[in-house]
């Protein structure tokens, strides 16, 4: 009997090489699904590599729908995720996502379409946050996916990035400095966190219970946590470091002004600060708990990375921390 298709946009990415590398290797899934790896360059090593290990690799470019409906046909399953940074064109996202859910929607086979998502800020905000355009985009998809009659779709909801923590947010101003972590927000202000590598784990879950997530969004994060307990746990992790660690949080324009002051365009700090307020003014995920999702990883909620567990792991430092 033939196996399943799941068809990985990104597939050399964060999220969905995540996605790509749990249905290659976890039993649950090699049983019943094979996976198809889309990426732009079929050539670079990451690319020969998932070829290697057993997936069929193909080249589809998001701004070209006929590439995707080639690179879709005959799949059970998508994962479809897009990059705003690569361009900062929301315009242009909303564009490639709903190239991407027209594609699946035109595919007999799909019977479920997973959209990497977020929430629509502006909406969420009454218009007080309005320049948060990559949450936004992705929202505007995803609104796209849920007007189309029957369009068998599951929303998953990935959080704050881990990974923009070390040697990033937080960071040493000089050598032998203080580590300190800077954000326009009290520190009591709950972010929900997220490592790339888990995203396996969430799709994973969405996968196997598709009947009862058709529709939903799933929140990708394994934990609320306050930039108070960052710090709190990242002493522990690291005593040595820790000894001079500190959260200071600065008013909005100062935030904004140290994102220009580091090479940012002025709509793009304008965004990043509107993101991070986000967190305090209306919550991340808009106030949603983890409780459903984490219910449905099952066994796998277990197997979620922690904020402790990626910052002794992280090779973003930049020196040998103790």
């Amino acid at each position: 009997m033939d196996k399943n298709i799941i068809t990985v946009f990104g597939a050399t990415g964060a999220q969905g090489g995540s996605v790509a590398d749990i249905f290659l290797t976890d039993p649950a899934l090699t049983i019943d699904w094979t996976v198809r790896a889309v990426t732009r360059d079929i050539q670079k090593d990451s690319s020969k590599n998932l070829a290697k290990r057993g997936a069929e690799v193909v080249a589809a470019d998001l701004n070209d729908a006929a590439s995707i409906r080639k690179a879709i046909d005959g799949s059970t399953a998508v994962f479809a995720v897009t990059n705003y940074w690569e361009s900062m064109d929301a315009a242009k996202e909303i564009t490639q996502g709903k190239a991407l859910v027209d594609a699946a929607a035109a595919t007999p086979t799909v019977k479920h379409f997973i959209w990497s998502s977020l929430l629509d800020v502006k909406k969420l905000s009454n218009g007080a946050l309005p320049n948060v355009y990559h949450f936004d985009s992705k929202a505007a998809v995803e609104s796209y996916a849920r007007s189309l009659p029957d369009f068998p779709a599951t929303f998953f909801m990935p959080g704050f990035y881990l990974s923009n923590l070390p040697g990033q947010t937080i960071r040493q101003f000089e050598p032998n400095g203080p580590w300190t972590m800077t954000f326009p927000i009290k520190d009591s202000a709950p972010m929900p966190y997220f490592d790339t590598n888990d995203t396996g784990l969430f799709v994973k879950a969405i996968v196997l219970n598709r009947d009862s997530v058709l529709g939903k969004r799933i929140y990708g994060a394994t934990e609320y946590i306050t930039p108070k307990e960052i710090i709190s746990q990242f002493q522990e992790v690291f005593p040595e470091a820790g000894k001079t660690a500190a959260y200071n949080q600065v008013p909005p324009e100062a935030y904004k002004s140290l994102l220009k002051g580091a090479g940012m365009p002025d709509f793009a700090a304008q965004e990043l600060l509107e993101n991070f307020l986000l967190f305090e003014q209306f919550g991340y995920f808009g106030g949603a708990s983890l409780d459903e999702t984490h219910a449905l990883l099952g066994e796998d909620k277990e197997k979620l990375t922690t904020w402790k567990k990626h910052a002794r792991e992280s090779k973003k430092w930049g020196v040998e921390m103790k």
